[in-house]
């Protein structure tokens, strides 16, 4: 059951940087922006802001997988700790039910 949810985490976070790639403007192949006289000048530009842009998409994505790990490793904890503490529950001595059954006075 582990490997599934990483899988579909693993697609999810596939999915979102696929969608956060199409959205930028700059990867598109727009010949009309450029001009022939300043087209030098404007590729320069348009390389560095591209190169920014997916830096930045890399970071942000670094970032949700990094938060979704933690809350997996949170929801982790929290389920060992009810599993736990339902286990203690099943084997504690309960004085009130050996007294109903007549087992102790």
């Amino acid at each position: 059951m582990n490997e599934i949810s990483r899988y579909r985490s693993f697609q999810f976070l596939l999915l979102i940087s696929s969608i956060c790639l199409q959205s930028i403007p700059a990867i598109s192949n727009d010949s009309s922006s450029t001009k022939k006289g300043k087209q030098s000048a404007a590729h320069h530009t348009s390389r560095s802001n591209t190169g920014a842009k997916v830096g930045i998409i890399l970071l942000g994505l670094v970032a949700v997988g990094l938060f979704s790990f933690f809350l997996f490793k949170l929801w982790q904890k929290k389920k060992r700790e009810e599993q736990y503490a339902r286990l203690l529950k099943l084997f504690e001595e309960d004085d009130e039910l050996e007294v109903e059954l007549g087992l102790r006075d």
